[in-house]
């Protein structure tokens, strides 16, 4: 398995600052959702057309892969028919210039269960796992929304007719918000797992409390070994969600805690 963390972790640091601290800490890869205050990755500045083949030329030295760029399109708004499919379609564009495998897609922009029109998040999703063929970049769907009921992802995945697609799997969401154990979920969708976010959390006072590794309830262990028993071996990245929670811990500290924490449970 591979570790990468999501640049949520660390929204005030610039491109410099999280290549360093993935090279200092042994990364295998890092996940792009913004950098510094830009948040679509088609206008991060080390990825325009003036400045990408330095960036790459810089990622491959270091051996360091941009492992999924997670764009914010939702795909069972109709809020944003039409304009979430643009914005994966240029993601899935900049992914295959970087050579990274996988963009993620949502049905929704909450991580618990909600509305949404499946049937239009079909659809979208079906067209853009055909653009995405072409480009050798799969769309991921991850586990939020309505998702978050992995019976029902599993559902959605059997009726899409295309083989290039996929599950984001995020560990917390169908446990914390559906009550799923980790043996539901991996029956459920473990065939389609591409890509997995990790983090952990607590129930305080009634509100979903994220946590370093290890001081939460979250089943990261469990879901590591389940992972193991499938002969998963992608990436593992951990979405420390401090651009939208200013009080969590600073990266400098999380990333660190996850990079040894991880690494202890997959020996």
């Amino acid at each position: 398995m591979k570790l990468a963390f999501s640049t949520i972790a660390c929204p005030r640091w610039d491109f410099d600052e999280i290549f360093a601290t993935a090279v200092d800490f042994n990364f295998d890869g890092v996940e792009i959702r913004g950098i510094s205050n830009e948040m679509y990755a088609p206008a991060i500045k080390v990825f325009d057309k003036d400045n990408i083949d330095g960036t790459m030329d810089r990622l491959n030295k270091a051996n360091l892969a941009i492992s999924c760029l997670a764009s914010s399109a939702c795909l069972a708004q109709h809020s944003d028919k039409g304009k979430s499919v643009e914005e994966a379609k240029a993601y899935i564009e900049l992914a295959a210039k970087l050579n990274c495998a996988f963009v993620r897609v949502m049905p929704t922009g909450v991580p618990y269960k909600d509305g949404g029109d499946i049937e239009l998040c079909r659809k979208q999703y079906q067209e853009l796992c055909r653009y995405g063929k072409e480009k050798n970049v799969v769309p991921i769907m991850e586990t939020n929304g309505m998702f978050a009921d992995t019976a029902v992802l599993k559902k959605f995945m059997e009726d899409i007719d295309d083989q290039n697609k996929g599950v984001l799997w995020d560990i917390n969401h169908p446990y914390r918000f559906n009550g799923e154990s980790v043996e539901q979920t991996m029956s459920n969708i473990g065939e389609y797992v591409k890509y997995v976010h990790i983090k952990d959390s607590a129930v305080e006072n009634g509100v979903t409390a994220y946590k370093l590794l290890g001081y939460g309830d979250a089943p990261v262990k469990k879901a590591v070994e389940a992972l193991k028993e499938r002969g998963y071996d992608g990436f593992l990245s951990l979405e420390w969600v401090k651009r939208w929670h200013k009080d969590l811990e600073e990266p400098f500290i999380v990333i660190p805690n996850y990079a040894g924490y991880m690494r202890a449970i997959i020996k």
